[in-house]
């Protein structure tokens, strides 16, 4: 068979397993965890595309980062689809699919190894870690950064194979749109370099090794050549820390200390492998939790210094496990949680481009290991079919916890220890579903669990009021109050609270 008829089939094969597995995401609402703040009750996005939208689109910093790009592509969806949500899905799940193609496309012109470029491209759209970025309409920014990722690549593999000016722009260009749809880009750079040692090997000559001194030259020349787009790099993190800084979003040493930071990351980077490799019990939130066992930590450090260690080993035979790994390693530093923004200990949303690394370990690797095999084509397709499948099944369940927020925060609190931030999530939930008693347990919960959450208290006093049960509205207003004194809304709700409490002591009185 033609090789292009071949890799012509695989991708009408890849867009149409990953379109119908997704597919389902547009039967489901909004959320009420952040796409209320990304679409429903943001103003400027649910009114569509206007002049003022799009200054404002450039100009905010709302949502604790600046990406106008992702701002106009959610002010699209509601010119074009209004506020049903399953328009709003179904553009995620396109997005998705699109930068599938384009890594499949990616790694077939720079390595012409279809098949491991076939199941690199099928685990990236058909792994269940990168649900809530598809699933998700507020991770829009996920998988619209993603595709612009993808498509700087290509641009640059082109431009590395046929020296052309205008692919190096539009190289440059697609990265600049990507960074303003998200700065987890800022990484790029630093992949493009790993890119030029495997598998564009530009620091060789002809496929043979250059001496140490034309090496240096080489790598030097690629350096140079990437100076634009780390100039971009250091803009958008300036921005980005900046927006962050200025929304309260970024936590503090005093909040999280730095030992405390350098420990979940190293826990996170094994926890990520884990995850890639065994894909359960994942959940939309995972808090920090207080301590880490030392082994633990010591056991992370030593693994990750393993893996290191034996990639840089055999990175003359084997060169593809180096670029792999430190794909993984270095596109995850923006939000291993050195710079912790927010309370998560980690996120699936995270791994969205960063697995890409583990998945070209893995193509190339079983593809090496079984060299020797006389049906080593039958075993790597039984395998890689078997992988695939497992894959699919899973991303079809893990779509089903998404299904509406009640769903979804049960799911992750039934996976997830200590975590406040989703029995308050789930408690507000419910609350708006009329089950005031079921939120009122998910409070009580939360506020056992981190007795200084001012939201919880706050919610619970609300509950308790509308219940009718003003004492207990009254106390856990005030203790909302003692956290955050200078809060309004808990001060017209505890003066609301107190006025009902006089009205009912005042007709107690009168009977």
């Amino acid at each position: 068979m033609h090789k292009k008829f071949k890799i012509i089939l695989v991708a009408v094969a890849l867009i149409a397993i990953t379109l119908a597995v997704y597919s389902r995401t547009g039967n489901y609402p909004f959320l009420g965890f952040d796409d209320d703040e990304y679409v429903t009750n943001n103003l400027h996005v649910a009114s569509g595309i206007t002049g003022e939208n799009i200054v404002w689109a450039f100009t905010s910093f709302d949502a604790s980062n600046w990406h106008p790009i992702t701002w106009l592509s959610h002010m699209a969806d509601v010119q074009f689809y209004g506020m049903n949500p399953r328009g709003h899905h179904l553009t995620n799940v396109v997005i998705h699919a699109i930068s599938s193609l384009l890594l499949l496309l990616l790694f077939f012109r720079c390595t012409g190894s279809l098949w491991q470029s076939s199941f690199v491209a099928a685990l990236f759209a058909l792994h269940p870690l990168h649900v809530e970025s598809v699933a998700w309409v507020a991770e829009r920014k996920d998988v619209l950064s993603a595709f612009f990722w993808l498509l700087t690549l290509l641009f640059y593999a082109e431009y590395v194979a046929k020296r052309k000016p205008a692919l190096y722009i539009l190289s440059l260009f697609s990265f600049v749109l990507g960074l303003m749809a998200k700065p987890m880009l800022v990484t790029l750079p630093m992949v493009m370099l790993l890119m030029d040692f495997w598998p564009l090997q530009r620091y060789r000559h002809g496929g043979e090794e250059l001496g140490q001194c034309h090496v240096s030259g080489r790598i030097t020349a690629c350096i140079k050549e990437k100076i634009p787009f780390f100039m971009f790099s250091f803009l958008s993190a300036v921005i980005t820390i900046y927006a962050q800084n200025e929304s309260g979003a970024v936590k503090s040493f005093e909040q999280i200390s730095l030992g405390s930071r350098v420990e979940n990351a190293l826990v996170a980077y094994v926890k990520y492998i884990g995850t890639t490799l065994w894909p359960h019990d994942l959940g939309i939130f995972y808090p920090i939790p207080p301590t880490f066992p030392l082994w633990q930590v010591m056991g992370s450090l030593f693994i990750l210094l393993l893996i290191s260690g034996a990639t840089m080993w055999w990175v003359r035979p084997y060169p593809y496990l180096a670029a792999g790994w430190f794909w993984f390693l270095v596109t995850l530093v923006p939000v291993i949680g050195l710079i912790q923004v927010g309370g998560q200990s980690m996120a699936d949303r995270y791994t969205y481009i960063p697995v890409i690394g583990l998945f070209i370990m893995v193509a190339w690797g079983a593809a090496d290991l079984t060299r020797n095999l006389q049906q080593q084509k039958v075993v790597l397709a039984l395998l890689a079919g078997v992988a695939i499948i497992a894959a699919t099944v899973l991303t079809w369940r893990q779509l089903g916890y998404w299904r509406d927020d009640i769903s979804l925060f049960r799911h992750t609190l039934h996976v997830t220890t200590g975590n406040s931030y989703i029995n308050y999530n789930l408690g507000v939930a419910l609350a708006e579903k009329g089950d005031l008693d079921a939120a009122i347990r998910e409070y009580l919960e939360a506020v056992r669990i981190s007795p200084d959450f001012t939201e919880a208290h706050t919610n619970l006093g609300i509950a308790f009021a509308r219940k009718g049960n003003l004492d207990a509205a009254i106390r856990e207003l005030r203790e909302a109050l003692r956290i955050s004194p200078n809060e309004t809304i808990i001060q017209n709700a505890l003066g609301l609270a107190l006025s009902q409490k006089k009205m009912q002591n005042e007709r107690k009185n009168q009977h």
